[in-house]
């Protein structure tokens, strides 16, 4: 059978632009003479479309939209298209369109209920799993989480005589999940002796960047075709069903199973095949992006870029300070939007190095980005006058510090306001964690680009892209190596008062990223923390910091996730908190 898998990207609540991005890959399916086409989870509306599903008008366009697209596009070829199924509830459901009609629809069993996912507020469970005969070969369905979970659905379709088993999904990115999907599909496919061919959603929505990484696995658990991630591509495969078919005749542990009646399974009416593609076909077999540097970089691009045009936004506008972070937001706007699209802002303060503002002055320069001066120390004057008579008697502290920061957040946000740019802030998650920013300074903004990247991972993200491999990753004819070296060897630093170094406050980092990775991401008590051998008083006060920032991350504004426990949709822990734990 000759399948064609559609990885698109659309945009949650276009349900006619998303509909017309389906009609075009039907189109293509069918020029490449494919006999069933996929589509991924939700395809109509976009993924996740939140509470956009508790409004009944939004649901009846998604089902006009899906009738309309089955009655113009779908001669000669079955679709599976993702869609809500609003019928005696409302189902994240797989349309089947076929011969100018709905023909069936399946609704997905497994609805997952953690991390970023919601979906029982929304949908009713399926009841059981389908298959439908396409000619002479079985094919059942599932959708997304469905086949995460071993057993039914997929099992009980297997056991009904299905050589392949199609996956839908709307499966959102986080740094080495499409290797670890992969395994998984594999695992499936052997334990079924059958094939498995994952049709997989690609591009940023909100916090959420969905990897592609579409694949197809034979019945013996090898890739036989691989999309490539972050990236729109119709992925085609011949897959030999006969051949699992036969398999399993040979296997002497299916052969029983085999005849043994599922406990719950939906037979769909059958579809005629349509003729036997009659030109050879060979696989793309895509190679996933190496080392984990480079596919972090590759979903930081890809959910950039779709914040930005998704909402649109005409440019992005940052403070460019000479410190790694800024680097590596620069470099990821220049290379995502084109560096017309980019501004960036130098306001040194009395504080600020000749080093840093060169440093800073030379990475514009070499990305081609537009670059704004705008020195604050007068208004730093100017400030501090007007609280000269508050502040009588006091010592400077952290107060003037993040005054600082505050006016570089005024300034960015004036720029934003009179030229339509988007303000992109440049923290990081270490500094998120622990509360290293300033509400109404560094915090401010519309996007907070690499909010879940560890400053260990910047700074190995930030290497990979000077390097000739970052250089041919991030598109054809991006800058080499933008980043001047000094930024790389460079101690980090705020550079708010004198002499000033992160670690003066914060453990270092290779100790602090370890610590928050155990405590965010894991769950880890600080027992077990000190346990792995890392210092009790840094595992102590990283905690206590970590607690006491829940409020400024409530305040702070999206950013991709590439985690598995992303702040946010992620991770979500009251702000009035007496556990210590």
């Amino acid at each position: 059978m000759r399948l064609a898998l559609c990885q698109i990207n659309v945009t949650v609540g276009d349900i006619a632009g998303n509909a017309e991005r389906v009609r075009d890959g039907i189109r293509a399916a069918r020029e490449a003479e494919a006999e069933l086409v996929l589509f991924p989870e939700l395809v109509l509306t976009g993924y996740p479309p939140e509470d956009l599903l508790l409004k009944e008008h939004f649901l009846s366009d998604a089902g006009s939209a899906l009738r309309a697209l089955a009655g113009e596009a779908t001669g000669g070829l079955a679709a599976i298209v993702g869609f809500p199924d609003r019928s005696d509830d409302v189902y994240n459901a797989a349309g089947v369109l076929a011969n100018g009609s709905v023909h069936a629809v399946y609704h997905k069993v497994y609805l997952p209920n953690y991390g970023v996912f919601d979906e029982q507020r929304y949908f009713q469970c399926g009841r059981a799993g389908a298959v439908i005969d396409i000619g002479p070969g079985r094919v059942g369905l599932t959708v997304c989480e469905d086949i995460w979970e071993p057993g039914p659905p997929a099992s009980e379709e297997a056991l009904a005589g299905a050589t392949l088993i199609i996956n839908i999904s709307a499966s959102p990115y986080h740094a080495g999940k499409g290797a670890e999907r992969e395994r998984m599909f594999a695992q499936r496919a052997r334990e079924n002796l059958a094939c498995v061919a994952f049709c997989a959603l690609v591009g940023g929505q909100d916090e959420l960047v969905f990897d592609g990484h579409s694949c197809v696995i034979d019945h013996t658990g090898k890739t036989i075709a691989r999309a490539a991630q972050f990236a729109e591509e119709m992925l085609l495969c011949d897959v030999d069903l006969e051949g699992a078919a036969a398999a399993r005749l040979r296997d002497p542990s299916q052969r029983p199973a085999a005849r043994r009646s599922p406990r719950q399974i939906k037979v769909l009416p059958s579809l005629t095949a349509r003729s036997r593609p009659q030109t050879a076909l060979t696989p793309m077999l895509a190679e996933p992006l190496q080392p984990m540097a480079g596919e972090v970089y590759g979903a930081l691009m890809l959910g950039l870029r779709d914040y930005v045009t998704k909402n649109g936004f005409t440019g992005v506008v940052l403070g460019l300070s000479g410190g790694i972070d800024s680097a590596l937001v620069a470099c990821l706007a220049a290379d995502a939007l084109g560096a017309e699209r980019v501004c960036t802002v130098i306001m040194p303060s009395p504080y600020s190095s000749t080093a840093t503002q060169g440093d800073a002055r030379s990475l514009a320069a070499a990305l081609g980005v537009r670059s704004l001066e705008l020195p604050i120390e007068a208004m730093m004057e100017s400030y501090q006058e007007a609280l000269r008579e508050q502040f009588a008697g006091r010592d400077p502290d952290i107060t003037e510090e993040n005054l600082q920061a505050r006016i570089r957040g005024n300034l960015l946000m004036a720029l934003s306001n009179k030229f339509g740019w988007l303000v992109l802030t440049t923290g990081n998650k270490s500094e998120m964690s622990v509360g290293y920013t300033t509400l109404y300074g560094d915090l401010a903004g519309g996007f907070a680009v690499i909010k879940d990247v560890p400053k260990t991972l910047v700074y190995r993200v930030c290497e990979w892209r000077n390097s000739d491999a970052g250089c041919a990753g991030a598109f054809a004819g991006a800058v080499a190596a933008p980043i001047p070296p000094s930024i790389l060897e460079r101690a980090p630093s705020a550079e708010l008062r004198p002499e000033q170094r992160d670690d003066d406050s914060l453990a270092p980092y290779e100790v602090l990223d370890r610590i928050l990775e155990g405590y965010v991401e894991l769950d880890q008590s600080r027992e077990q923390l000190v346990a792995l051998g890392l210092p009790a008083e840094d595992v102590e006060r990283t905690i206590r910091l970590v607690d006491l920032a829940e409020y400024k991350r409530r305040q702070a504004p999206p950013g991709i996730k590439i985690s598995s426990r992303a702040f946010g949709r992620d991770r979500r822990m009251p702000i009035t908190n007496a556990y210590r734990g």
